[in-house]
């Protein structure tokens, strides 16, 4: 068995009092406490040479430099703007209390799978057990879950190692992938590792 710990968008855009999230007012204090509550894992994955590879939500320029922003997020968030999670830019950077990470995907949708290299770099380090944490529960989470369980990869689900706006909404989608993932918490996958 070969394993690997995925972050699922853990980025200064989405959790910093300085990321475009916070100042668009959406800010949930669930997801802030994740950086913190996770570290320790973060350090104990490393120390047992598990990978560590974070997926960054990324908003494409377009010929003009405006980020193409799907309609739905576009409802959701209006006040995404020019330079918001760009690849590159320090919002879209992984949170500093998550650094080092051994490798960065970046992602255009929900899951970290659709149209991305993540697959090809899981099977380039043999990895059939994929661990995952991060934001948001019911969205990249969950889809990224549901998909690597699809792949064929053995999921794990971190229960209080990832965050949804709204807690019911968290609580509700941890039962629903309780069927193809392994629901653990933080402190039980870190005690697993040592």
């Amino acid at each position: 068995m070969t394993s690997a710990l995925l972050l699922v968008d853990l980025q200064n855009d989405f959790l910093h009092p300085d990321g475009a999230y916070a100042r668009g007012g959406a800010v949930s204090e669930f997801a802030r406490a994740l950086p913190t509550r996770l570290a320790p894992a973060v350090a104990a994955a490393r120390r047992q040479g598990i990978p560590v590879i974070a997926t960054c939500f990324t908003l494409v320029p377009d010929r003009n430099g405006e980020p193409m922003v799907a309609e739905h997020l576009r409802m959701l968030r209006p006040f995404l703007r020019r330079g918001d999670f760009a690849a590159g830019s320090w919002g879209h950077s992984v949170v500093d209390e998550l650094q080092p990470v051994d490798a960065v995907v970046e992602k255009v949708a929900y899951s970290a799978f659709l149209h991305t290299r993540l697959e090809w770099l899981l099977r380039q380090w043999n990895v059939d057990h994929v661990t995952v944490a991060g934001i948001v529960t019911n969205g990249g989470v969950a889809s990224t879950v549901r998909e690597a369980h699809a792949r064929g990869f053995h999921v794990r689900l971190l229960s209080d190692g990832c965050a949804a706006f709204d807690p019911k909404v968290h609580d509700a989608t941890l039962i629903s992938l309780a069927g193809v993932a392994d629901v653990v918490t933080v402190n039980e996958y870190t005690k697993g590792l040592s």
